[in-house]
């Protein structure tokens, strides 16, 4: 999608943790007012209220969707609304009202409204034990135990079937972890990953609710904005695949990342009392393998661990001698 493709982006579920912060990179490539930011019921912090429109929708009510698309004259879609994997264990029929009716509305309007593209992302939460937990290929086996990852699978499904059905141009990553500086996570098991930063510049100790060898992929927020959207602008005669890219920039354990932060901040500690996330967790890949992103569409990551930890602790600190984390 180049910039005279685009006429107007709507971003559902822009107050959640990649949301709220591919939003401002997209008003900031498109311009303010060209991307729409919705909600459900959560209040959008300052920046994201003031740089541009905002609307409270939800996805699950079609019409409350469709009254945006008409006064917006909306184009693209990024549906980023979500219920996410621990919360969705709790409450898995809310989880697949939203995860796959919601989108199943998106994509519905979307065809009505001939789209120029949308984008609808999957997990990690899509594979399962059964899946090779190394180096995970693009095409495997899909059996996930949860009720998100289950919506992630149909939702892949979905995508595919109105790209073949009625060529709706849309697309999707498999999220790993997402680790953010911006906004804390809304109920996932890599939460921990945030969580612990905040903890150690604020109380210098976390209890974490994964054991200490437990590894899962990850990805620094910086490029996972830079990979959606690189993704949704790719020439689209280049992708062979459209709703199920693996996406990967680096994998470790909680005790690796504690030990990482433990070298800026000696005196913290961190304990391990794994919940029932941790069963969540070991169903998951440790490592992903994903070259088709790397040859479709040119994907490459900025960040690994090192790195992102020090930009974390420099900008949470920052905010933290400011008053405001």
């Amino acid at each position: 999608m180049t910039k005279k493709d685009m006429k107007k982006i709507l971003v559902t579920g822009a107050v959640g943790q990649i949301g709220s912060e591919i939003t401002m990179e997209l008003r900031k490539r498109y311009g303010n007012d060209n991307v729409l930011a919705t909600g459900r019921k959560t209040k959008p912090r300052k920046t994201l209220r003031d740089s541009g429109p905002f609307e409270f929708i939800d996805i699950t009510k079609k019409e409350t969707v469709e009254k945006v698309i008409k006064e917006y004259d909306i184009d693209t879609i990024y549906n980023m609304a979500a219920i996410l994997s621990a919360v969705g264990e709790e409450r898995p029929i809310v989880c697949w009202n939203v995860n796959i009716n919601g989108m199943y509305n998106i994509l519905e309007l979307a065809h009505e409204y001939e789209m120029t593209r949308v984008f609808v992302p999957s997990s990690i939460a899509a594979f399962g034990p059964e899946t090779p937990r190394t180096n995970t290929p693009q095409e495997t086996v899909l059996k996930p135990k949860t009720m998100y990852g289950v919506t992630k699978v149909a939702g892949e499904l979905l995508g595919d079937y109105y790209f073949k059905r009625f060529g709706l141009d849309i697309r999707g990553v498999r999220y790993p972890g997402i680790v953010s500086s911006e906004t804390l996570p809304g109920g996932g098991t890599t939460d921990y990953a945030v969580e612990i930063f905040y903890e150690a510049i604020k109380n210098k100790k976390y209890t974490c609710f994964v054991k200490k060898d437990t590894v899962l992929p990850m990805m620094y927020m910086p490029d996972c904005i830079k990979g959606t959207i690189n993704l949704m602008e790719a020439d689209i005669s280049k992708l062979k695949h459209h709703c199920d890219f693996n996406m990967a920039s680096m994998s470790f354990s909680a005790g690796e990342l504690a030990a990482e932060i433990k070298k800026h901040i000696p005196e913290f500690k961190c304990i391990y009392k794994p919940d029932f996330r941790q069963a969540i967790a070991d169903t998951w890949p440790q490592s992903i393998d994903d070259s088709a992103a790397r040859k479709e569409w040119g994907w490459k990551p900025t960040y690994d661990l090192p790195s992102m930890t020090k930009d974390m602790l420099k900008k949470l600190g920052k905010r933290h001698k400011e008053g405001k984390l």
